[in-house]
């Protein structure tokens, strides 16, 4: 898949619902949590489903949101179009549970659309498989607690037909009513099979529409690229792949979830992220009123300015140096490298096995001063090699430091 995604290196994904004025993590507290979210509550169903009544989030600004995601460095976002409980943050034709409903009424996907468009971002749409609310699924209910993994209640072949065409109309909408559509999200399919889902059917109408679209992994038997979650592999996955993560351990807003990243260690997960190929799509969590929690806007605030100085290293790059090469992750655009300390440099580093002749220049990406190397090549090489391989240490002072992550950019002239 050779694509926009490919080097897009950043996102940001918008976990928001009707629950968050509850500070409730979206969809799971209804079954009662989930061990794979620690802080995810459990209540009742008819509790849960009741703020969808007062849901009015007159601090929404998409415009906002999205000139902060441009500034933050980001290429890309995923909105949560409707999540396991069956809200739809759109205006459908074929529920009344959603957005339009509520005393809000507003469409939100519609205002997201149309905000992160206007700033040159591609356009993300999560859309799970799963419904919790909808009653051929069917509805989840109190009886069905404790939620059992393998152990789903089933609806009637007719049931599950109606709902089906209820998911692909709701598809169909999305995919019609907001122009091109650049990436889609799918989540929720471990509870059927691809047949059941007739995921290959989907596809097909998908294609139909927008057939530039990305597709996640998470549609079963299906799938553009992957999507490990809330880590960074140890070892890149073949293909094309993206990471998602929270800023905490939840994806919904959740004021009680106080175990936050630093944006130190938000950018440094960057850094190896992108210095194995992939992307890292971050998640924010709107409050119950539309705005953003504090400690999210400072943190994309914080790597906002150092992506100002240093986004050249991560949007539009591939993959650097081997990791026998240089101690940290690396980065490469043409014929020059970066390297990107996440360990605070000591007096020097070094990147070996390269052709030392062929070296060129080194300095921060923040400075226009060269930094001084020294080469060092084994003596044989040296002797009987007109293209020797060997090591260049690069000297790097406080005053080349960043706070965050020091750049190093090195050019080679071939």
């Amino acid at each position: 898949m050779e694509s926009w995604f490919n080097k897009a290196r950043f996102g940001m994904f918008i976990h928001w619902g009707h629950c968050s004025q509850s500070g409730l993590e979206l969809s799971w507290p209804l079954v009662g949590g989930v061990g794979a979210l620690p802080h995810s509550q459990s209540i009742t169903v008819d509790e849960y489903h009741s703020t969808a009544k007062t849901f009015n989030p007159e601090k929404w600004d998409a415009r906002g949101l999205a000139r902060m995601a441009k500034r933050a460095g980001m290429q890309y976002a995923v909105l949560t179009s409707k999540h396991h409980d069956g809200f739809s943050m759109f205006h459908t034709a074929h529920s009344d549970y959603s957005i339009e409903y509520s005393p809000f009424k507003r469409d939100i996907v519609r205002e997201y659309t149309d905000a992160f468009r206007a700033e040159g971002l591609k356009i993300g749409l999560y859309y799970s498989l799963i419904d919790w609310h909808h009653p051929d699924y069917p509805t989840f209910q109190e009886s069905d607690k404790p939620y059992k993994w393998g152990n789903w209640r089933r609806s009637t072949p007719e049931a599950w037909d109606r709902f089906i065409t209820f998911m692909f109309a709701q598809m169909r909408e999305l995919l019609t009513n907001y122009g091109k559509i650049d990436l889609l999200w799918f989540d929720g399919g471990w509870e059927r099979a691809p047949e059941e889902w007739k995921a290959h059917e989907l596809v097909v109408m998908i294609r139909s529409l927008q057939p530039e679209v990305v597709i996640n992994d998470r549609l079963p038997g299906y799938g553009d690229y992957q999507t490990p979650e809330q880590a960074v592999p140890p070892k890149a996955p073949n293909g094309p792949w993206e990471t998602c993560l929270t800023m905490n351990n939840s994806w919904g807003y959740n004021p009680s979830d106080r175990d936050l990243k630093s944006a130190r260690a938000l950018i440094h997960m960057l850094c190896e992220v992108a210095g194995k190929g992939g992307n890292l799509l971050l998640n924010v969590s709107p409050m119950g009123d539309g705005a953003l929690p504090p400690e999210q806007f400072e943190r994309l605030e914080a790597m906002g300015d150092w992506l100002g100085r240093n986004g050249e290293a991560i949007v539009g790059t591939e993959p650097g140096l081997e990791p026998w090469q240089f101690y940290g992750p690396s980065t490469r655009r043409g014929n020059r490298v970066y390297l990107l300390s996440v360990m605070k440099p000591y007096e020097s580093i070094s990147v070996r096995g390269v052709k030392v002749k062929r070296f060129g220049a080194a300095r921060p990406l923040q400075s226009t001063k060269p930094l001084k190397v020294r080469k060092r090549i084994s003596a044989g090489d040296l002797l009987f090699n007109q293209d020797p391989v060997g090591e260049l240490i690069i000297e790097t002072p406080e005053s080349a430091l960043d706070s965050i992550a020091t750049v190093i950019a090195v050019d080679f002239k071939e």
